[in-house]
């Protein structure tokens, strides 16, 4: 099982980022439609001892895929094959749209790290429900109880105008939100223009409000939903989201996005600077997902949840977030790295990391 790391060196690091990753979803949603999918279920099945409960839902696992691996809800029954104990879809926008010009995504290998610059490419929310739809009844089928949950997460169409982002989210949550487990607003990207303004206070708490309405109206039930932070926000700014997520009674934080800081990287400043601007993912972001986590719990008491992701790349690493505050904790760079096993291999040892303070 740790054969991967070898093959992507010999194949993977050797292609375009972007079509590797093309490539390698395509193998895994061909692997679940195989007699070799039964088989792969039942070898990464998380132990019970990890459920975990989280705004009014269990979860097999609290490690879960971060949004951006699987854009558009085409893999979702077979990324949960793999031990995730959630799938966070998108980032969807309310009208479908193409993203920035490629080459858009770039490998730090060295760093183990990611920079991207996608600009929520995907098929739009009205195309993307009915896959999540079919996901989610396929889910219920296969797991009598405990299946693996679907996060959905939206953002703003980069061609609607900041003024009119609240309209354009509401395009997706009446959508979307009927068939998400939970519904995640993302506030956060650096690859959409002006969208991290709407992480200032006073245009963050009319989109909430207006999205959780919504969201529970198209839905008829609660739908749990959370907002999605940068890392690069000040102390302050991390303090007055976690006051307005309790005074909203919102039901989680996911902390956090990718950065647009290039600080401490072992890749040659020239390497980096070729790759251009863009959000950077991966090991280098792990101190400062922590840090923001911990301030965040500080600010927020025990009346949040926080989602912690950024730099996750091993069960130790799940465990520390764990202990610093989070409920759930998500990975997705280190997946391009360690291959299709590596939420089994985090949910054996976790299991065991768990077992030995007993």
């Amino acid at each position: 099982m740790r054969i991967y790391p070898a093959l992507f060196q010999l194949v993977f690091a050797r292609m375009d980022a972007e079509k590797a990753h093309r490539i390698g979803f395509r193998l895994i949603r061909v692997a679940e439609r195989t007699p070799a999918g039964l088989v792969l279920r039942h070898l990464t099945k998380p132990h019970p001892g990890l459920q975990t409960s989280a705004f009014g839902l269990t979860f097999p696992s609290p490690f879960g895929l971060a949004a951006g691996f699987d854009k558009e809800g085409h893999g979702i029954t077979s990324l949960t094959s793999l031990g995730f104990g959630h799938i966070e879809v998108g980032t969807i926008t309310g009208q479908a749209q193409p993203g920035n010009p490629t080459p858009r995504l770039f490998r730090l290998i060295a760093d183990r790290a990611v920079i991207n610059r996608m600009g929520f490419n995907n098929d739009g929310a009205a195309a993307v429900a009915p896959r999540l739809r079919a996901a989610r009844t396929r889910l219920e089928r296969r797991y009598v109880a405990n299946r693996p949950m679907i996060g959905v997460n939206i953002g703003k169409t980069k061609s609607v105008n900041l003024r009119d982002a609240v309209e354009d989210y509401l395009v997706s949550t009446r959508e979307l939100a009927p068939a998400a487990d939970y519904l995640v607003v993302n506030v956060s990207s650096p690859n959409t223009p002006g969208l991290r303004l709407l992480q200032n206070i006073e245009s963050l708490r009319p989109l909430l409000i207006a999205v959780r309405a919504a969201a529970d109206e198209a839905a008829g039930r609660p739908v749990p939903l959370l907002v999605k932070i940068a890392p690069d926000l000040e102390d302050q700014d991390i303090d007055d989201v976690a006051a307005l997520a309790v005074d909203l009674g919102l039901d989680g934080v996911i902390a956090t996005n990718t950065t647009i800081t290039r600080s401490g990287l072992v890749t040659d400043n020239a390497t980096v600077m070729k790759c251009g601007v863009g959000g950077l993912s991966g090991a280098p972001l792990k101190q400062r997902s922590l840090e923001v986590l911990r301030r965040l719990r500080a600010a927020a008491g025990e009346n949040l949840t926080i989602v912690s992701v950024g730099g996750v790349e091993s069960a130790e690493d799940v465990l520390e977030r764990l202990d610093a505050g989070a409920t759930l904790v998500q990975g997705y760079t280190a997946f391009l790295y360690e291959g299709p096993f590596w939420a089994r291999r985090i949910n054996r040892r976790l299991e065991a990391l768990l077992a030995a303070r007993q």
